[in-house]
């Protein structure tokens, strides 16, 4: 019996939200001439089930190539800058690791972006798969991200245990959809949200895990 857990990366793994916002700012600031917008406001934006982040942080309906542009180059510098991994995380991997789980991460981030801040924090190593929004044609809460990997671990179902674990609705309705456990993580981006479970904490959803699995 395999073991498969996924998982979301920004709000899930680490904390990205002083960079995200900063390189948001900068785009807002030398495009836009626009006031900056704090930390919360963008995390809560970026975590809405239904929203538009373009309209939200530059006041356009549709993206301008100027500001992706910008913002990609300015993220690719920033990302590093101030991210860090949750508390609990490091640990929580490595036990998962010892009793051979495969695991891979599920992310909507570019994965350009997810590589270069895993590689950073150290965390790269423990992923079989790191899957980004360029690498399919429908991103989360579309389940293909979710399939990608379960095909990739050769997943039979019925037989095998999955889980994807996320601080967002898009993750918990993409698990439903690709028929395996959601797990919601309470300690990141969001403590409110439903899945299949809800961990308060990367220990807690250890506990969780453990139980189900019988570790």
């Amino acid at each position: 019996m395999r073991r498969i857990a996924l998982f979301d990366m920004d709000g899930t793994l680490i904390d990205s939200g002083l960079d995200i916002t900063l390189s948001i700012n900068h785009v807002r600031e030398v495009c836009y001439n626009l006031e900056p917008l704090s930390v919360q406001s963008v995390i809560d934006a970026i975590n809405a089930p239904v929203r538009n982040l373009s309209k939200i942080f530059y006041g356009k309906r549709i993206y301008e190539q100027r500001a992706s542009e910008l913002f990609e180059e300015h993220y690719y510098e920033q990302c590093i800058q101030n991210v860090t991994a949750y508390d609990g995380i490091h640990n929580l991997l490595n036990v998962l690791h010892k009793n051979d789980f495969v695991m891979g991460v599920a992310t909507n981030a570019p994965s350009i972006f997810a590589k270069r801040m895993l590689q950073y924090l150290e965390l790269d190593s423990y992923f079989q798969l790191i899957v980004g929004a360029d690498n399919v044609d429908s991103p989360k809460p579309h389940p293909q991200m979710l399939h990608k990997h379960l095909n990739h671990y050769e997943f039979r179902s019925g037989t095998d245990n999955a889980w994807m674990i996320g601080d967002n609705s898009k993750d918990m309705e993409a698990a439903s959809r690709a028929g395996i456990t959601s797990i919601f993580a309470g300690w990141g981006f969001s403590n409110e949200g439903k899945g299949d479970y809800f961990a308060h904490s990367p220990k807690d959803l250890l506990s969780i895990i453990c139980e189900k699995d019988k570790l």
